[in-house]
């Protein structure tokens, strides 16, 4: 006999695989272990049994009157059997004719019906437990039980919930909190698939997680008491789940093969089990007490027997049980094809549990991701609740969080204040999960750049920052609470957005009404999208200054829409063509006007309608010519010209007729003579035109009285000409990198000169007369170092001393 245990292999499975077994699932197991145990009741019963019991016929009864009609038997042969009929047979022989009889009269159905019995239940075991067993699909199964283990496991989905439980009883009041829940209240409810849920669950958690520590911060009261939630290995178990989970839950909604092969195996059940229900029901009433047997081979002298089948009764009593057990397995797999049919499995919507938990941005899932928390569901729905936790970023930036105001500490955040070239104190925070609770303490920031920060969100203690009036957000997806967004609608001055693309662009920042400055860099594909972006802005009454850096082709709409207010416009195109620049001129009230590298060929000519314009950037471009310069008298109140890092080859007589240009600057382009009547500017203070071909100064710069920067570096010059030092009011002279064999000692005259290049030239010495330059420091005269040895000892000593 074939003990219980030995069959145990077939159905066997990791105790944790319960929880995919809904209820038709663990009742076909018990219907199936009920078969079982008819089979083993049965096979017991026939080997501690006689199967068959037989005896002669005595010779001249007919088979019909011996089998059927008894009363004629008991009237022809009453003596018979009353007297006893004498065989002649001994032990053996009967023996030997009950076992013939057993193999070729009784029907098979009652000799192996035990085992009928134990193979179909062998096969119900065996197709119930496949997908469990199956490479393809064991394998996830087993993935996502250990993932949702360690996720009910995990004290953050304790955490989580709890916070869930306090904001959802506690009114919502402006101000930056985080719930604080005892640690011990994590392992209390730690939940592993040996126990269930403890219910009122709920209660306890609000019981304990109200205890908070709040401190005052300018009137803003800031929770610290997260900072005592998780230790730092827990922090960090908790962060690699959430990427554990993303990643399975990439894998499993690939495809839909646990869904197949659950769907394969049910419909297999349940035609078995038809299969099966139609020939036992066709072959039980076949089954009979009496058997009548014709011993065909002679063997013991008498040809007919009476056999009566002693396990007929019983075993006809375990079939109609195994009939009924049959019907139940059948009605379950038939409710099974029901609920997978009639159900959308391939989706799973987690809205009840957004709405309970406040994570609106837990994601719905789809194919065997959908299918097994359909099948968690069947067992507990908390489960999946509690797995949610792990899918929502919301979650996870707390989580991120509360590592991040644990790992910043105040005095850590003030090492990284810096006084940027505004001489305003900045905070840059780059590629951080959050921005640290800290940083709302640090009063003297002016500058807060916030670069490659995803799901960060401004809390109401910003307002603690009343010195702050720039912010910068690079590559961020930056959320605001109610409160903070007031306090930046009336403080934030100065706003620079990056983005990768329009919709990245967060829509708070049109409800800016006190910006007046407006950075935005980032590639749009067509013009439409860019002026789609810059619409939005158009209602922010006071934006004065506008810098897009993109790829338009021509300008768009929505920035002549700011024509009333605009002051200020910076183009910086990314080498991209601007093909028509003709609607420039309803921009009216610009001052400034910058064209950075927009492969401009010409000068457009729009531009001298713009008759307030004080300064003009053409940096970057295609410039070869600057004939439309002609135009350039209408420019009356421009003060600087940017000309630079293009391919200019010479400058035209007509900008003399700018006639209040304080500013000029045309290095980097391939100019070859200064014409006469660049001198005529004689307002010019910075006049540059470094790295070009020039080879001489001309004598009339002395008419540049006024002149304060003069950079001529990297040209060809050999000799600077005399008039040059007539411009007395000379603080910065550049004229490195040239061919110069001598310097004048007229260089004395330059008494206000602070700074002087002479480095990589030809010189031999410099004059003595060089120490008359009173305002020259040592570490701002540029020159190799013996060279500077040829002056005398008490000049060097005169100009090291002023240093």
């Amino acid at each position: 006999m074939i003990p219980v245990t030995e069959l145990s292999y077939f159905g066997e499975q990791d105790p944790a695989f319960k929880i995919l077994k809904p209820w038709w699932d663990v009742f076909a197991e018990y219907l199936t272990l009920l078969m079982v145990l008819v089979s083993m009741f049965g096979g017991a019963l026939q080997v501690s049994n006689e199967q068959i019991l037989c005896i002669p016929v005595p010779e001249g009864l007919s088979i019909q009157q011996r089998q059927w009609n008894h009363s004629i038997l008991e009237g022809l042969k009453l003596d018979v059997f009353a007297s006893g009929f004498q065989t002649g047979l001994d032990v053996q022989q009967y023996y030997l004719i009950n076992q013939w009889c057993y193999d070729n009269a009784v029907i098979w159905f009652s000799k192996y019906f035990p085992y009928l019995v134990l193979l179909h239940s062998l096969i119900f075991l065996i197709s119930s437990n496949f997908w469990f067993k199956f490479p393809g699909t064991s394998s996830k199964i087993e993935h996502f039980i250990t993932v949702l283990g360690k996720c009910l496991d995990s004290p953050w989905t304790t955490k989580a919930l709890s916070e869930t439980v306090y904001e959802e009883s506690t009114p919502r009041m402006p101000i930056v909190s985080e719930s604080s829940t005892d640690q011990s209240l994590s392992s209390m409810n730690r939940i592993t698939f040996s126990n269930d849920v403890h219910k009122g669950d709920k209660a306890s958690l609000l019981s304990k997680g109200s205890s908070q520590v709040m401190k005052s911060a300018g009137g803003i009261m800031v929770d610290n008491s997260s900072m005592k939630i998780l230790d730092k290995k827990e922090g960090e178990q908790a962060k690699s789940l959430f990427e554990k989970v993303k990643k399975f839950r990439l894998h499993t909604e690939e495809g839909d093969i646990l869904y197949t092969m659950y769907l394969n195996q049910t419909i297999v059940r349940t035609v078995q089990s038809v299969v099966i229900l139609v020939y036992i029901s066709i072959f039980i009433p076949q089954m009979c007490n009496n058997v009548h047997c014709v011993d065909a081979l002679h063997i013991t002298g008498f040809t007919d027997f009476f056999c009566i089948h002693g396990l007929w009764r019983m075993f006809q009593m375990l079939s109609l049980l195994y009939i009924t057990a049959i019907v139940l397995y059948s009605c379950t797999c038939l409710y099974t094809l029901h609920w997978m049919l009639y159900y959308k499995l391939k989706e799973y919507s987690f809205e009840n549990v957004r709405v309970e938990t406040g994570m609106d941005d837990i994601p719905d899932v789809r194919n065997d991701f959908a299918f097994l928390l359909h099948l968690i569901d069947q067992y507990d729905k908390l489960y999946a609740r509690k797995f949610a936790v792990f899918l929502s970023d919301v979650s996870e930036n707390k989580l991120l969080q509360l590592n991040l105001n644990h790992e910043w500490t105040q005095e850590r955040l003030k090492q990284r204040l810096i006084t940027n070239r505004e001489n305003k104190v900045e905070m840059h925070l780059f590629m951080m999960p959050g921005i640290p609770i800290q940083v709302y303490d640090l009063t003297e920031i002016e500058v807060l750049k916030l670069e490659l920060i995803k799901g960060v969100a401004i809390s109401a203690a910003i307002s603690n920052l009343k010195m702050m009036k720039e912010m910068w957000l690079y590559n961020c997806s930056v959320k605001v609470e109610r409160q903070a967004l007031l306090f930046l609608k009336e403080n934030l001055i100065t706003l620079r957005v990056r983005f990768g693309i329009a919709d990245e662009i967060p829509p708070w920042i049109f409800t800016l009404k006190s910006l007046r400055e407006l950075y935005i860099e980032g590639q749009l594909q067509t013009d439409s999208k860019i002026s789609t972006a810059l619409q939005m802005f158009c209602e922010l009454p006071k934006i004065d200054t506008l810098h897009l850096k993109t790829n338009i082709t021509k300008l768009p709409n929505a920035i002549l829409d700011m024509a009333n207010h605009l002051l200020c416009l910076i183009i910086h195109n990314e080498g991209v063509k601007i093909t028509s620049l003709t609607n420039i001129k309803k921009l009216f009230g610009l001052t400034v006007l910058r064209l950075l590298h927009c492969n401009l060929e010409r000068i457009p000519s729009a531009i001298f309608s713009l008759t307030n314009l004080q300064e003009l950037d053409l940096k970057d471009n295609n410039l070869s010519s600057t004939e439309e310069l002609t135009s350039c008298q209408n420019l009356r109140k421009l003060i600087c010209l940017r000309l630079w890092h293009n391919n200019i080859t010479s400058i035209p007589v007509h900008i003399a007729k700018i006639p209040k240009l304080e500013m000029l600057y045309l290095n980097k382009n391939k100019i070859e003579f200064l014409p006469a009547s660049l001198f005529k500017l004689t307002k010019l203070l910075f006049l540059d035109v470094s790295h070009n071909h020039i080879s001489k100064i001309p004598s009339e710069i002395d008419q540049l009285a006024e002149l304060q920067h003069f950079a001529i570096e990297c040209n060809k010059v050999t000799e600077l000409p005399e008039t040059l030092f007539s411009c007395t009011k000379l603080r910065v002279l550049n004229v490195s990198h040239n061919n110069l064999t001598f310097l004048s000692p007229s260089i004395g005259r330059l008494r206000q000169l602070q700074l002087l290049d002479l480095k990589v030239n030809k010189l031999d010495k410099l004059p003595v007369e060089l120490g008359q330059c009173v305002c020259l420091r040592k570490n701002q005269l540029f020159v190799e170092d013996d060279i500077f040895k040829t002056l005398p000892l008490e000049v060097r000593e005169q100009i090291t001393n002023m240093s």
